[in-house]
């Protein structure tokens, strides 16, 4: 790092006479340092990328002659590893338009805000984002409005995955499509529309009925990540767990269940696969449950909206976007639920996996 400086949304703010707050004020990347001297606060000051680090160095110690030179290196060194300095030189990347950067500098603003790890360029991850390949399994609810989180943040290739045409009972919550589109695949308005969103986009699709492990096979075979939105058949999240894990397939699962939104994220090979996940959930859950006849009512429906399936969608497309760029960390088997009810979230994070589990406990071995 030549010039080094702290990110503008990083910039250190005083606690009273001996604290020093970076990063902001969001748990997970703000941090507060001691500063009985002000020596923490000099050096934040100094390191505006006006300076080279021995430049910084200098004028530091110049100010604080007690404090060694290889102390005050160090100090730079933590900084940066923990993703709160830039290299005030670093060149724009030639990949990235004029209209590039106008158009993403704000989501750019947002990636390097969320970063806790060193860049070669604050613009790695809308670098990252154009080289990924995404499938999109159902453009409904859920798949649609990931989708187009997706198209707008500037992913390379969406590929879309979608049997059904589209009715009027979708138009409450599916976000791609109008009144005028009534009885036109849904794939193919799911196309048009996000290409009039960003035609830097490359968007691709099927009219493909998902009846099996070996289409999607097919499919996470195609991709760097798949994000799986259908919710039938009811095994179908079963089979992408199994493709994922032949293919070695990162994929995240999005879902609501009335009024309980849901995301998984599930990396082969790191961690739980789905199905150690889902066992293990109903292993603690453990009580017995019977339902009295005339419980389901023939024909009911699904319990949704635009608003619980557009946060599955977009929480959808946060942890696809997450795994392409490392931004925000997150563990490789992820699972939060977010009840709308109560506005409160609950996480599984469990790692280990089960040495029994029928998918990827065989794999192992």
């Amino acid at each position: 790092m030549l010039r080094p400086r702290i990110k503008y949304e990083h910039w250190p703010v005083r606690l009273g006479e001996d604290l020093v707050r970076i990063g902001g004020s969001l748990p997970g990347i703000a941090a507060t340092i001691p500063d009985p001297d002000g020596t923490v606060w000099a050096l934040l000051i100094l390191l505006d990328g006006s300076r080279t680090v021995d430049q910084a160095v200098a004028d530091l110690v110049h100010c604080h002659p007690d404090e060694p030179p290889d102390t005050v290196r160090a100090a730079i060194d933590t900084l940066a590893a923990a993703g709160y300095l830039e290299d005030a030189d670093a060149p724009e990347p030639e990949e990235l338009t004029d209209a590039d950067r106008e158009r993403y500098g704000r989501g750019r603003a947002l990636w390097r805000s969320m970063d806790a790890a060193p860049r070669a360029t604050s613009w790695h991850a809308q670098l990252a984002l154009r080289q990924t390949r995404v499938t999109v399994v159902g453009v409904g609810g859920v798949g649609s409005t990931a989708a187009l989180a997706l198209a707008q943040s500037g992913i390379g290739a969406l590929h879309l995955v979608e049997p059904d045409v589209v009715e009027l009972s979708n138009l409450n919550r599916q976000v791609l499509y109008t009144e005028h589109d009534l009885g036109r695949p849904k794939v193919d308005v799911a196309m048009e529309a996000l290409r009039r969103h960003n035609s830097g986009v490359e968007v691709t699709g099927e009219r493909t009925t998902v009846d099996g492990v070996g289409v999607l096979r097919r499919l996470a075979a195609g991709c760097d990540v798949l994000l799986m939105g259908a919710d039938t058949p009811g095994v179908i999240r079963s089979w992408t767990n199994r493709a994922c894990l032949s293919t070695g397939t990162a994929w995240v699962d999005g879902g609501y269940r009335g009024a309980r939104v849901s995301v998984g994220v599930f990396v082969p090979g790191r961690g739980r696969c789905r199905e150690c996940r889902s066992a293990a959930a109903r292993a603690r859950a453990a009580v017995p449950v019977a339902f009295r006849p005339g419980n389901v009512r023939e024909g009911g429906v699904h319990a949704v909206n635009a608003v619980s399936a557009g946060i599955a969608g977009l929480l959808s497309a946060h942890a696809v976007m997450s795994l392409i760029t490392g931004i925000p960390r997150i563990r490789a088997t992820r699972w939060v639920t977010y009840n709308l009810v109560t506005l409160r979230n609950a996480e599984d994070d469990h790692e280990d996996p089960d040495p029994d589990c029928p998918a990827c406990g065989r794999t192992r071995a």
